[in-house]
């Protein structure tokens, strides 16, 4: 289970809040680095027990394999972020639907890795610091695990529950499906696959990135304060957070391309140059790109600040560790 390395800025709302002796002014300490171990277990435990390990054929552990026991959860820890932010409570309960839209966007992304690493797509053979599905079980039961758990993603929102609010539900698989569809993330691969050997610019490789990584991470911030309830100032200042958080991701992980190992990463390192893909890197150049990113965190951070959120801790330093990652 991988957490977060904290870094805030000193000129942050969060760090001006907190004092040397990391005490909150008017608040008991917070332990940011607990905050996330809580949340991931809360996450590991929901998906072990919705994601079946009887389906037919050994479907279900080639679909255990690509979802568990892996990965960073930023996508579920920013949904439930966003939630506690919204109730003012960074390490309270969230309503159920919260924790099943954290668990089903986390299924989207995990079939994306699925299907983006088979060799119709970018032929890689590490994922996670492990072989990849299609390495581990064939492309043919890789192509279904990902289809499968993409499947699972919408059960989770409508589940037999009559507790649960289903207008909520059918909104929150509305923005999922809107995110992960031609609109989002499949219509940014498409572009991205396109885009080998082509040069584009930076509006262009924009508009890429929005699509193909940021609008699932956008969908997390979104889903999670749509299950709390927020307002709708509440509501666009975490979507203006989320999108520029979104693209923030994508610039670090161009940096991290060619500034990171294959060990460091859990993937292979360096393939985006090898396969000829544009990057913010070889647009704008190393520093540059590393400055850009350092300004998406600020208007982030800004969006946070003028919302309306009665606690916006846990998101702030989500972004700080977004931007200032090293894998």
């Amino acid at each position: 289970m991988t957490s977060f390395t904290v870094h805030t800025a000193p000129n942050t709302p969060a760090a001006s809040a907190e004092r040397a002796d990391g005490v909150q002014d008017g608040a008991l300490a917070w332990d940011f680095k607990g905050w996330t171990v809580r949340q991931l277990d809360r996450v590991e435990r929901a998906m072990g027990d919705w994601v079946p390990a009887q389906a037919p054929a050994g479907l279900g552990e080639a679909m255990r394999y690509a979802v568990l026991d892996g990965g960073k959860r930023l996508r579920p820890l920013l949904t439930l972020a966003a939630a506690q932010s919204v109730a003012g409570q960074p390490d309270g309960d969230v309503p159920e639907l919260a924790l099943r839209a954290a668990c089903a966007v986390e299924l989207i992304h995990a079939y994306s890795l699925v299907h983006d690493d088979m060799p119709c797509m970018d032929n890689d053979v590490l994922r996670r610091g492990k072989p990849t599905v299609h390495v581990r079980y064939g492309e043919a039961q890789a192509l279904l695990a990902g289809d499968a758990l993409q499947a699972l993603a919408f059960e989770l929102l409508l589940p037999d529950e009559p507790v649960l609010d289903e207008a909520l539900a059918a909104r929150l698989c509305r923005v999922l499906a809107r995110a992960a569809g031609h609109e989002g993330m499949a219509g940014g691969q498409a572009i991205d696959l396109a885009g080998v050997g082509q040069v584009l610019d930076q509006s262009q490789l924009e508009d890429m990135h929005r699509r193909k990584t940021g609008a699932l991470l956008l969908a997390s911030v979104t889903m999670g304060g749509l299950a709390a309830g927020a307002s709708p100032a509440q509501a666009a200042a975490l979507a203006a957070y989320g999108r520029a958080l979104g693209l923030a991701f994508q610039v670090v992980d161009d940096i991290l391309d060619v500034t990171a190992d294959t060990a460091t990463l859990g993937k292979t390192a360096g393939k985006d140059a090898a396969a000829d893909k544009p990057t913010f890197v070889s647009l704008l150049g190393l520093q540059p790109a590393r400055d850009y990113a350092q300004r998406l965190l600020d208007q982030a951070l800004t969006a946070l600040a003028q919302g309306g959120l009665p606690d916006t801790r846990t998101l702030e330093r989500l972004a700080h560790s977004v931007v200032h990652r090293s894998h």
